[in-house]
């Protein structure tokens, strides 16, 4: 039994899905249900919430995709990853949704089971990368089957990473700006800024590795000038992770850096106090001699006495000042 006769009332929850589209071959799309099953020659795109029990439900026992992958379409693995049985492939990947700040938010992961007749997606409900291509296919703009739909997620997926790994990059040039102006920044950004980078790195590294597998994969629906740009997605990929080392390498040398600025403002209170010690050592010492009070203390029979004795410290820390001047040490 063919997908297409598959998909009807009976065996689709149509209402349930938050996509169900048939393609119309040259980057529109219209509503699958309101056509007839066999008439989407084309290709059709079903998106599922994964959070919806029905849709779960459904995943777990549609005849649409093979019996051992539904669980995967369906369960809780996170890394990206393929698998290929007869012309059916399934994928995991991952992408990042960005606040307005274009701070990171969170990891997405969608899972794709995709046909020469059929695109299934399962992830949540509302995601940036799928409302883009989704987007483009309401405008005409998008793809004309299932080859380049899938392509086309990839893209946008990728996209959305590097708008993520831009905006990474902008905050650590930020962070070298300060550095230059001897400003510090909050503690604890940086390495919030570092951990970040590293776990997109983690994610992204095997992602590119999909993506560059599935380009080569012997898939009959699978069209020559979609393998070339799912080959051209995972070199962007690629690019974006050396990217990623290179942030990496720069938050190591931010961190060197700021130790260096924790260690000279030390050293310079450091020298500081000793400096001032150095000008007070001489009047310590006099004041101590002085203070010893044994056999009377000297000058205590003259009213003058105390204002010549603080004129011979004023003097003798002049002297010490002008010295610590002459040595270059202030």
């Amino acid at each position: 039994m063919g997908v297409t006769e598959l998909i009807d009332d009976t065996t689709l929850p149509v209402t349930r899905a938050v996509y169900a589209l048939q393609l119309n071959g040259s980057g529109g799309c219209q509503p699958l249900a309101a056509t007839a099953a066999s008439a989407a020659p084309h290709g059709a795109w079903l998106h599922l919430d994964a959070n919806d029990a029905e849709s779960r439900h459904w995943l777990a026992a549609t005849p649409l995709v093979p019996e051992t992958l539904r669980q995967s379409l369906s369960g809780e693995s996170l890394r990206p990853r393929m698998t290929r049985q007869g012309e059916g492939v399934l994928l995991t990947l991952r992408s990042i949704e960005l606040t307005g700040s274009a701070a990171l938010s969170h990891w997405v992961v969608i899972r794709l089971y995709a046909t020469g007749q059929l695109l299934l997606t399962s992830g949540q409900r509302h995601s940036a990368v799928l409302e883009t291509v989704h987007g483009d296919l309401q405008h005409g703009l998008g793809a004309d089957d299932s080859s380049g739909l899938l392509v086309a997620i990839a893209d946008a997926l990728v996209d959305q990473v590097s708008e993520a790994i831009d905006a990474l990059h902008d905050r650590i040039i930020d962070m070298e700006d300060s550095l230059l102006d001897q400003q510090r920044p909050a503690r604890g950004a940086l390495a919030q800024l570092r951990k970040q980078l590293i776990v997109m790195r983690r994610y992204l590294a095997p992602q590119r590795d999909v993506l560059a597998r599935l380009a080569i994969e012997r898939l009959a629906w699978l069209k020559a000038d979609d393998r070339r740009r799912l080959q051209d997605i995972a070199d962007r990929l690629g690019r974006g992770l050396d990217d990623l080392d290179s942030g990496i390498a720069r938050t190591a040398l931010l961190a060197d850096e700021i130790a260096s600025l924790v260690a000279e403002a030390l050293n310079r209170r450091t020298y500081t106090m000793s400096l001032l010690a150095m000008l007070f050592l001489p009047a310590t010492f006099l004041t101590g001699l002085f203070g010893v009070n044994l056999g009377g203390i000297p000058g205590s029979e003259s009213p003058l006495a105390f204002l010549l004795f603080c004129l011979l410290l004023l003097i003798l820390a002049t002297c010490v000042a002008l010295w610590l001047k002459r040595s270059k040490w202030l």
